[in-house]
């Protein structure tokens, strides 16, 4: 793999992981209020779920979702089902300071985890995506590799950094009636995100 075409999928993956999914909203709607170490398994959570996904879906998982009927409506409803029992927990967080506590580091890990890996769109986009950037002359799995760890990197990257802005910014919303907006705000869009997953067919 040429350099020039390693620059090309790094910007491109940046620009594709710099738009907010629900990962992203979970990573935000878990930091505000907590401190740099409670984002930490945030950002585990996230890069161990890319990982995952885009090893499975190099490894073949894409083209037996893109196949199978019922290996596809397995992991659409399992995804579907966990976005939306989040985005009504969000809904229904408590506002008041101290009213909850924060997760624990097990449960934030499994949490982005587990948004981040159970996604077909993800996988599908990573078939679709990474063969692109694939030389068929060079040998496949130093290639492969290469941009796993490259995705990897920059999607942990990228959760570090709303992680951390979301909590330099916890103490100006701070403010029930501000911190209970974010919350129903957030959980919406788990829940649609959650609910347009069910509306995905397979290509």
């Amino acid at each position: 793999m040429s350099f020039e075409t390693w620059i090309a999928f790094t910007l491109a993956a940046a620009a594709m992981l710099a738009i907010p999914g629900p990962t992203i909203l979970l990573v935000i709607g878990q930091s505000l209020g907590a401190s740099r170490r409670n984002a930490l398994p945030l950002v585990a959570g996230v890069a161990l779920g890319d990982l995952s996904a885009m090893t499975l879906s190099l490894a073949g998982l894409g083209a037996l979702l893109a196949t199978s009927a019922t290996a596809f409506s397995v992991l659409k409803w399992a995804g579907a089902a966990y976005l939306i029992w989040l985005g009504v927990r969000l809904w229904r967080a408590p506002v008041e300071a101290g009213a909850a506590a924060p997760l624990t580091g097990r449960r934030a890990l499994r949490q982005a985890y587990v948004v981040t890996a159970l996604n077909p769109k993800g996988i599908a986009f990573f078939v679709a995506f990474v063969p692109q950037f694939l030389n068929p002359a060079l040998p496949f799995l130093p290639q492969a590799a290469l941009l796993v760890a490259t995705f990897v990197a920059l999607g942990a990257l990228n959760a570090a950094f709303y992680a951390l802005l979301a909590g330099r910014v916890s103490g100006a919303v701070g403010r029930p009636a501000v911190r209970r907006w974010l919350n129903r705000a957030g959980g919406s869009v788990l829940v649609g995100a959650g609910l347009a997953t069910t509306a995905m067919r397979r290509a």
